[in-house]
C-alpha cells in the first residue's frame, strides 16, 4: 500500500518519539547529552561572549540594557514582546498546595505530576512568591522559555512560594525535593535559586538527605557561602553554576567569583557566567536555561 508524504512524516515522528523515549529510559536524562531540545534559541541563546577563562568555565557575556530590556520588552521590565513567549504551555500548568511532612507549600507546577524525566525547581528572592517563577512575560520571557524547555521535554518544573529564607524555608524545599523524588523516583532534580533565595540553596547543600536526590544547582545574583566546602553538596561534587551581573549593588559579583575561582582551582565541577554591566536581576532575565540544565543533566560534559 502506498503512503502519502504526510503519512510518512507522521510515522517518522512517532518512531523518533519512541526511540527518544527508549534512549532516555535506557541511559537516563543525566547521561544523555543535550536532554533539552532547542526552544527559541535564536532569541535566547545567541549571546555575545566578551571573554573566557579558566579553561572555558568562566565567561563574560555582553549585556546592554537598552538592547536587552528596552529593545526586547513591549513594556520595559513588565511585558516582553509576544515573539519571546509560547503560551500553549499553560495547559500543563497548575497551582497546588502540597502537604510535605506537615508543611504546607504553595507551588506552581508545569509538567506531569508523576513520572517526569527530570525536575527543575526555582526559588525566588525577597518579596517574591510562586508567581514570579511562573510569569510568562516578566524577565524578558525567560521563565516562559524555562517552562517550555522543561515540560516540553518530559520534565516537571516547580515554582514554590518560600515564606522565609531561614531553616524553615530550607525545610520546606527539602520537603519539595523529597516529594519530587517520590513522584519521579530515580530521576534527576536541578535546584536553582535567585538573590536572597540563594540562602535556601546553601542550606539545602548542607542537608545530606536532599543532596542524595539532587543533580546540581544554579545560583543567580546570590549571596556567597564561605563554608560551602564543608557541605554535603561539595563532598558529592555535584555541578554548580553561578550567574551574576558585574554591577550588582546587592551582592557583589567579586565575592561570588572568588568562591567560583577557589572551586575551579580545586577541580570542582563549576561554571561562572558574568553579565557585563548587568544589575541584580540581570541573570534571571539573561541566563540561558537550556545551556545550564543540559550541562547539569549531562554530568558536566559541556
Amino acid at each position: 500500500m502506498r503512503m502519502s508524504t504526510s503519512h510518512c512524516t507522521i510515522i517518522t515522528a512517532i518512531a523518533a518519539f519512541f526511540l527518544s523515549a527508549a534512549m532516555l529510559s535506557a541511559v537516563g536524562p543525566a547521561q544523555a547529552a543535550d536532554v533539552l531540545a532547542p526552544f527559541k534559541d535564536d532569541l535566547f541563546s545567541k549571546q555575545a561572549v566578551l571573554q573566557t577563562g579558566d579553561d572555558g568555565a568562566f565567561e563574560v557575556i555582553d549585556y546592554d540594557e537598552m538592547r536587552d530590556i528596552n529593545g526586547r520588552d513591549q513594556i520595559p521590565q513588565k511585558r516582553v514582546q509576544q515573539k519571546y513567549v509560547a503560551l500553549g504551555i499553560r495547559k500543563a500548568q497548575a497551582d497546588e498546595t502540597l502537604s510535605l511532612d506537615g508543611i504546607k507549600l504553595d507551588v506552581t507546577r508545569v509538567g506531569p505530576a508523576q513520572s517526569a524525566a527530570f525536575t527543575v525547581i526555582f526559588i525566588h528572592g525577597r518579596d517574591g512568591d510562586r508567581r514570579l517563577g511562573a510569569n510568562d512575560y516578566s524577565f524578558g520571557g525567560n521563565f516562559n522559555r524555562l517552562k517550555n524547555l522543561v515540560a516540553g521535554n518530559g520534565g516537571v518544573y516547580y515554582s514554590p512560594t518560600v515564606k522565609s529564607f531561614d531553616s524553615s524555608g530550607v525545610a520546606a524545599i527539602a520537603g519539595l525535593i523529597r516529594y519530587a523524588n517520590a513522584q519521579s523516583p530515580g530521576r534527576p532534580i536541578v535546584l536553582s535559586c535567585a538573590s536572597m533565595g540563594s540562602q535556601v540553596c546553601w542550606g539545602i547543600a548542607r542537608d545530606g538527605d536532599s543532596v542524595k536526590r539532587l543533580k546540581g544547582m544554579l545560583i543567580m545574583s546570590g549571596v556567597t557561602d564561605p563554608d560551602f566546602i564543608k557541605s554535603a553538596f561539595y563532598r558529592a561534587k555535584l555541578p554548580l553554576w553561578f550567574a551574576h551581573g558585574s554591577r550588582d549593588p546587592v551582592y557583589a559579583a567579586s565575592d561570588q567569583q572568588a568562591l567560583f575561582e577557589s572551586l575551579h582551582k580545586a577541580k570542582y565541577p563549576t561554571r561562572f557566567t558574568l553579565f557585563e554591566t548587568g544589575n541584580h536581576g540581570t541573570p534571571i532575565r539573561m541566563i540561558d536555561w537550556r545551556r545550564v540544565v543540559n550541562w547539569i543533566l549531562a554530568g558536566q560534559r559541556f
